[in-house]
């Protein structure tokens, strides 16, 4: 995470007290009752010395983050939902989450199961062409290439209070993409909430919304 401050921009690494709610997952409801990550920093730790660096992928000169190593034990993609669902509702205690925007793809492994222990509905934003029916389109510039994101024009109403989930925040163009159509379909956009924020290549600089992040490189 860069130096500047922000009062809704987060990293969490200090301890929780007890929390009680459920995680879907693979859609079986687990009711979670625990003592939300007693020692958080030890548990984010962990999870990022489960990620793994591939080079030159998916093209040369890029370092890809991968997360799929926590996913593929269930204590750990757990705890990893854990800490994204009291990440919302720690930065928006008394405020309803009415959806969660997830981004095409890895965000589709992460934001269902937040929409769902939120008690939110789930909306995917996807690539271009890959939605039936109406929908609106952003542009957007990745560290190595370009494309378009799309949302059908049904799957929000305007005043909806949403959160965007992804796995990965870099350069920031996805998310700029998907903050632009939630607000082009007329929605409160509370933070984008994702797992690995690269610090290097501020991203957060290029959205108009507070990021928060459990794992900084």
């Amino acid at each position: 995470m860069d130096s500047r401050s922000s009062s809704g921009s987060s990293r969490t690494n200090e301890t929780y007290g007890t929390s009680h709610f459920t995680i879907c997952v693979s859609g079986t409801v687990i009711p979670y009752c625990c003592t939300v990550m007693q020692n958080v920093k030890a548990t984010i730790e962990k999870l990022k010395g489960m990620i793994e660096l591939h080079k030159d992928f998916p093209q040369k000169g890029v370092l890809f983050r991968d997360i799929f190593p926590i996913l593929r034990d269930p204590t750990t993609y757990r705890e990893l939902l854990e800490l994204l669902v009291h990440e919302v509702r720690h930065n928006h205690p008394d405020i309803t989450v009415d959806a969660v925007v997830g981004l095409d793809s890895r965000g589709f492994l992460l934001a269902p199961a937040v929409a769902q222990s939120l008690h939110a509905g789930f909306v995917p934003v996807r690539k271009g062409g890959k939605l039936p029916g109406p929908t609106e389109k952003v542009e957007y510039k990745l560290e190595y290439g370009s494309g378009v994101f799309e949302i059908q024009t049904k799957a929000l109403k305007r005043g909806q209070n949403v959160a965007i989930v992804d796995d990965l925040l870099a350069t920031g163009g996805t998310m700029n993409a998907a903050w632009q159509l939630a607000e082009k379909l007329g929605c409160n956009v509370l933070g984008c909430f994702v797992v690995v924020e690269l610090t290097e290549l501020n991203g957060r600089s290029r959205v108009q919304v507070p990021v928060h992040s459990l794992i900084q490189f």
